[in-house]
């Protein structure tokens, strides 16, 4: 095994971050921790990926006091994460744990602290033993958290597993830190058996986070006050909301140091369209929609004439025919560099919650297209509580295939300057934009809470283990 380890001072502090093997996992734990380097340059982190991400993200840029150190990949690559996505996530579950251990020998000095993602669950067993404060770091919402941790609620109450189609409309509303929720939104509530399986495999990593020493959620409290005020009055461990860990320097101001207008063509392109007349479209990099689907979102938005900038993997000169000449197909973008810009109006979203902060943070209005996992409660934060988007998909049938026609109405509905309703919408997204700046800003939410977490794990004031 090729590990790549730094030396590290025996002095500095180091923390040892342990991300689950997946995109939208990598990516937040990584900002986390340029973010916690960013409040005190004496961190040095060991970022520990498989093999496979190494060479997914081992050239990318990062502050000198960040080092990778490597365990072997729990499948091999070739066979890809979304072909058999429950059984990477059970090898993920199962395989990493002993390599893990192996590699945590080798580290010097010895750790001061192990963030790990919730679902790697046995690090808190393997950081314990070692008498390490370790600090679980759950990728999603604080208000799926909540609801994971009461899914037993949900089988008391005859409600799981559900029938989408005649039942997915009835809501319940006993979920602690949670409004009535719609069934049709509840995470894995079906009887597939993909779904039973993931739902119990997630089930299982809750009980773990009591025996951590923190929690930490990629979130801002001012948007989910409810559920961390429930989660903070259940747990006995101290809990932290640091988000929305994007890349940011802890002072607001995004992180674009890294690209150059002329090196992005389609800012070219950003900048000659009107502002806030142009749809982003994304359905994220992993999970998708049925080709027919997709085919009859391109011809949607065709039909509605709107300016539109969409990433989509794969196939995109065929999606390029369907759209038009309105607008841009691409491979890939700098996301969150795009919502920035003053030519996007709305973002249609798969409501994955690395893209919903980056969304907000960005001050977009949101057309949802939720797919799985905690995507579909996700679009219930946006469309019930925030009230900053709609839903594409207004009948709770999983199996209905939306038309060209109801899509292109919708589009054109939703990139109406004129409407009012659209408006006051656009309105809500820049106070909530505001509200997310306002958190990081120099005594917001998130910048005390992350000065509390570090001042607890850095300065020997750690919680009893």
């Amino acid at each position: 095994m090729d590990d790549c380890i730094q030396v590290l001072p025996i002095t500095a502090s180091h923390v040892v971050a342990v991300p689950y093997p997946g995109r939208g996992h990598v990516n937040p734990m990584m900002n986390l921790c340029k973010l916690l380097l960013s409040k005190n340059s004496d961190i040095l982190v060991s970022f520990v990926v498989t093999e496979e991400w190494l060479g997914f993200i081992g050239s990318e840029p990062k502050p000198d006091n960040i080092g990778f150190a490597t365990i072997p990949n729990v499948i091999p690559s070739e066979h890809g994460r979304a072909s058999d996505f429950v059984g990477f996530f059970e090898s993920v579950m199962t395989k990493m744990e002993a390599p893990f251990e192996e590699l945590l020998h080798r580290l010097q000095p010895l750790p001061t602290l192990i963030i790990y993602d919730t679902y790697l669950f046995w690090v808190v067993r393997v950081a314990n033993s070692r008498n390490i404060p370790v600090a679980s770091f759950w990728p999603m919402s604080a208000s799926v958290f909540a609801v994971f941790k009461h899914y037993h609620l949900l089988q008391q109450n005859g409600h799981y597993p559900v029938n989408v189609s005649e039942d997915g409309e009835k809501r319940v509303d006993y979920i602690p830190g949670n409004s009535s929720i719609r069934l049709a939104d509840f995470p894995l509530n079906d009887e597939n058996w993909r779904s039973r399986k993931l739902l119990e495999l997630a089930l299982n990593v809750i009980p773990w986070v009591q025996k951590a020493q923190y929690l930490l959620f990629p979130s801002i409290y001012e948007l989910e006050p409810q559920a961390i005020d429930a989660l903070k009055s259940e747990l006995s461990i101290p809990i932290y909301t640091v988000g929305p860990v994007i890349p940011y320097f802890g002072n607001g101001h995004i992180d674009f140091s890294n690209f150059a207008d002329h090196e992005l063509g389609y800012f070219q392109w950003l900048e000659n369209q009107p502002s806030g007349s142009v749809l982003y479209i994304s359905q994220g990099s992993f999970l998708s929609v049925s080709n027919e689907q997709i085919d009859e979102i391109a011809a949607g938005v065709r039909e509605s004439g709107v300016r539109f900038l969409w990433v989509q993997r794969g196939e995109n000169d065929r999606l390029k025919d369907i759209c038009g000449d309105k607008g841009l197909v691409l491979q890939w973008c700098d996301q969150l560099r795009v919502l920035q810009h003053h030519a996007i109006g709305g973002f249609w979203s798969h409501c994955g919650w690395n893209s919903t902060r980056e969304g907000v943070f960005s001050g977009v209005p949101f057309l949802t297209f939720p797919i799985f996992m905690d995507q579909p409660l996700n679009g219930k934060l946006i469309v019930e509580e925030w009230k900053v988007g709609w839903r594409v998909r207004t009948k709770v049938k999983e199996d209905t295939l939306i038309t060209k026609d109801e899509i292109a109405s919708l589009i054109r509905k939703f990139m109406h300057l004129g409407s009012d309703e659209v408006r006051d919408m656009r309105k809500r997204s820049r106070e909530l934009k505001q509200l997310c700046h306002g958190a990081i800003a120099s005594g917001g939410s998130s910048e005390t809470n992350i000065n509390d977490f570090l001042s607890h794990v850095l300065q020997g004031a750690k919680p009893e283990l």
